[in-house]
């Protein structure tokens, strides 16, 4: 990454050509002979040479053993601790935030690092900002030498172009020291629900340039020395809708990373500040060897998988993405050469994403008790070219990237390792979060108000078990907002919500259901726009099971009675991605959410669990018969003769 002269902008994202990693320092790159430059010797007998035996390509594989001077117990204990801590963080966070996305649905997460930047704990909120938390949090100490932190700073970031996840999501950083010496930071990231930019809510689904999605904020101090930066803070609120929740949000994650730093500084009491780093490096050895020992229980090879997503909100083209996992040794290499270029419209991510997609697909396959670290991401190689839809390129847009390309990310690459280990991998999830997006004056106190509105998804069913029904997308751990609370803060009335029938792809494991809602305006307008997919594209089955039912978002205007989706309602490019729609007292829009794919021949599913399924709501009479070959009689009525 190239600066200007004088340190204020930046000329040029330099990024490795083969893994697509920024380049901080392109003195330390090295340049190809056939043009372009890269990040280390590793990467550049990959570029040059092709795929290859990755085992063989590895100088690390005698790490398969752990051999830390840390007795394990001991580390287990350690681990405990990091990772309690990071929970207490998180439980901060959502009792003193102002928004419901931070204090209902749980769409942050908490992690604590070493003095090196890496990480050594993190907390089990939201999956999609775990594995983007390490090169996050890399590319703030890249730009923050140790020499230049005081003790009391903390750092702000959302730049998805140097390191973050999407603008949204904004990382609170705090250097942790102790008689002067640096011995680790405390973070957190959470998704701050308004943050400017073209519309309330700030997902612009029809963006075509990052300048119109908000607000963007590379690694500055928000606070110096203990203090806070006035100059800092003015200027991230009068950029944003809604100054006072955001101030709010603000102080929660600034509250998060406090009490990281005084938890943490009690722990390197307890273990003195050398025991401490010793034992942390340990813990990171210790899960690398965890991780390389179950990926050597995965066969060696090459193994390739394609989706897709449907469009850019943009324009209406399908956008690939394609996956080979190569596996050898105790080592994998995920490669996402073949994707589609990068898109026009706001559904481009940057390189955490896939990365944190990729470990988040082997944390699903493997042993769940692996302390969640850097150290089992180290055996996983994440290649992803500049400039395509898993790389973004500045300026182009990438604010719905993180939230609909991350599931089916991770499900392209389960379904490449599908064919390694296939009774360990599940069919596809919903792979969508419907995001919901509005904002109004409330006329109660004439303050402006956003909300960034969640929904839930059938997973795809496994060996031995169905899908879960209305769960989180594989990328969050998020809950949606409850009625209470939606109808008290905002200007609908929820008219329902339930299951969706027969949106589980059938199977001898038949998929979980998705959620749907109908809710009716009770406001004089409220702008509203919408960052989806899977309503052209459905959710695939494995080993023989169906695909799952559509996504769906309508619009029934006052005094209509039919339902349409938005390119019929608005005159929208996408059913799935648009932005500034007015909705209207009266108004009523349906979400509707798919469910997950089948696993296994849905002819080998017992008779009796399909009638059960009929009898329980899940199936419909005419799904049993088709999909199973199952007839379930109409119970008669009581009291009939």
């Amino acid at each position: 990454m190239r600066f200007a002269a004088n340190g204020f902008y930046v000329e040029s994202y330099d990024k490795c050509c083969n893994c697509g990693v920024l380049l901080y320092r392109r003195d330390a790159a090295i340049e190809r002979d056939k043009g372009g430059l890269v990040c280390g010797e590793w990467c550049l007998q990959w570029a040059e040479n092709g795929a290859q035996d990755v085992a063989a390509s590895s100088g690390a594989v005698d790490r398969a053993t752990y051999r830390g001077k840390t007795d394990v117990v001991d580390l287990k204990i350690l681990d405990g601790n990091l990772a309690s801590i990071c929970r207490d963080m998180g439980v901060t966070v959502m009792r003193t935030a102002y928004s419901p996305i931070f204090s209902e649905s749980l769409d942050f997460t908490c992690g604590l690092f070493d003095a090196s930047g890496a990480m050594i704990a993190v907390g089990d909120f939201c999956p999609s900002m775990i594995g983007g938390m390490p090169l996050i949090v890399q590319a703030i100490v890249d730009e923050y030498p140790v020499e230049t932190l005081e003790e009391g700073d903390v750092i702000v970031h959302n730049d998805p172009y140097r390191g973050g996840m999407h603008t949204p999501e904004h990382t609170f950083l705090k250097p942790i020291f102790r008689q002067g010496a640096l011995v680790g930071f405390a973070g957190a990231i959470g998704h701050i629900g308004e943050i400017g930019g073209m519309v309330p809510g700030s997902f612009f689904a029809e963006a075509t340039e990052a300048f119109s999605e908000g607000l963007r904020i590379p690694p500055v101090r928000i606070k110096r020395a203990g203090q806070d930066c006035p100059d800092v803070w003015k200027m991230m609120l009068a950029n944003v809708r809604t100054p006072r929740a955001n101030y709010g949000d603000y102080r929660a994650l600034i509250a998060a990373v406090d009490l990281g730093e005084r938890r943490l500084l009690e722990l390197v009491e307890r273990y003195g500040a050398t025991g401490f780093a010793g034992a942390a490096a340990d813990l990171l050895d210790y899960s690398e060897a965890r991780m390389r020992a179950e990926i050597a229980d995965i066969p060696d090879g090459r193994y390739a998988f394609e989706d897709m997503m449907e469009d850019d909100g943009v324009e209406a083209r399908a956008l690939p993405i394609r996956t080979a996992v190569h596996v050898g040794g105790n080592e994998a290499v995920v490669d996402f050469n073949g994707t589609a270029p990068q898109a026009r419209g706001p559904m481009n991510t940057p390189l955490s994403v896939p990365q944190a997609a990729a470990f988040n697909a082997f944390l699903q396959i493997t042993d769940f008790t692996i302390p969640k670290n850097a150290g089992c991401f180290r055996p996983i190689r994440v290649l992803v070219p500049p400039g395509c839809l898993l790389n973004v390129e500045f300026p182009a847009p990438s604010v719905g990237g993180n939230t609909e390309c991350h599931p089916r990310i991770v499900y392209t690459v389960l379904g490449a390792l599908a064919q390694a280990v296939p009774d360990r991998v599940p069919a596809a999830d919903g792979g969508t979060w419907s995001n919901f997006l509005f904002g109004g004056t409330d006329p109660r106190s004439g303050e402006y108000y956003t909300s960034y509105d969640l929904h839930t998804v059938g997973w795809g069913g496994r060996n031995g078990a169905d899908g879960n029904d209305a769960v989180s997308s594989m990328n969050g751990n998020c809950r949606t907002i409850p009625v209470e609370v939606y109808e008290t803060r905002y200007p609908w009335l929820v008219e329902d919500w339930s299951l969706v029938p027969d949106s589980g792809g059938a199977g001898e494991f038949r998929g979980g259901l998705g959620m749907q809602k109908t809710i009716l305006c009770r406001a004089d307008e409220v702008v509203v726009s919408h960052v989806g997919d899977r309503q052209q594209v459905a959710p695939w089955g494995l080993n023989g099971g169906g695909v799952a039912a559509l996504a769906a978002t309508r619009f029934k205007l006052a005094g209509r009675e039919d339902w349409n989706d938005a390119r019929e309602t608005y005159g929208k490019v996408s059913p799935s991605k648009f932005a500034n729609v007015v909705v209207r007292a009266g108004d009523r829009v349906h979400i509707a959410m798919p469910g997950g794919g089948g696993w296994g021949d849905p002819a080998r599913r017992a008779p009796e669990t399909v009638v059960d399924d009929v009898l329980d709501g899940y199936l419909s009479r005419e799904a049993a018969q088709s999909a199973y070959g199952v007839a379930v009689a109409v119970p008669e009525k009581s009291g009939s003769a």
